[in-house]
């Protein structure tokens, strides 16, 4: 499995499995796991019914108020980069990828000291896994 960040917060993983498998098995473990899922978005399939193509793109968008409202309390505007999202999608050579803000990012950009940013730091390793 390949990481990268990139200057932004971003992290990309390379995914063993395509993009539905990939999407279901994240899904799955975050359900798994008291997580939240909210939407799921198939950007892929959204640009097919506008008459457009676009290689398979998907984003899920899930969280814990648990985890979350606390951030929100600090900081009102934290709420734009909440609840998470993972963006799944396969580049032109047919790889699958995950990627995702950081948590250390969305402190960063919304002034919240570092430790509250561990309540969002659980989710990380079941992107992780969803990947393998």
């Amino acid at each position: 499995m390949s990481t990268a960040h990139d200057d932004q917060g971003i992290v990309r993983l390379r995914s063993e499995h395509d993009v539905p498998q990939t999407m279901e098995k994240l899904e799955q473990l975050l359900q798994a796991h008291g997580v939240m899922i909210f939407a799921r978005i198939d950007f892929s399939g959204d640009a097919v019914r506008a008459g457009l193509e676009l290689r398979p793109e998907q984003m899920l968008i899930f969280g814990n108020p648990k985890a979350g409202t606390p951030l929100m309390q600090a900081e009102p505007v934290v709420g734009l980069d909440l609840p998470l999202k993972a963006l799944v999608w396969e580049d032109e050579h047919g790889t699958t990828w995950i990627g995702y803000n950081t948590p250390n990012y969305i402190t960063q950009r919304h002034g919240l000291p570092a430790a509250i940013g561990g309540n969002l730091a659980g989710a990380i390793g079941l992107l992780e896994q969803a990947a393998h």
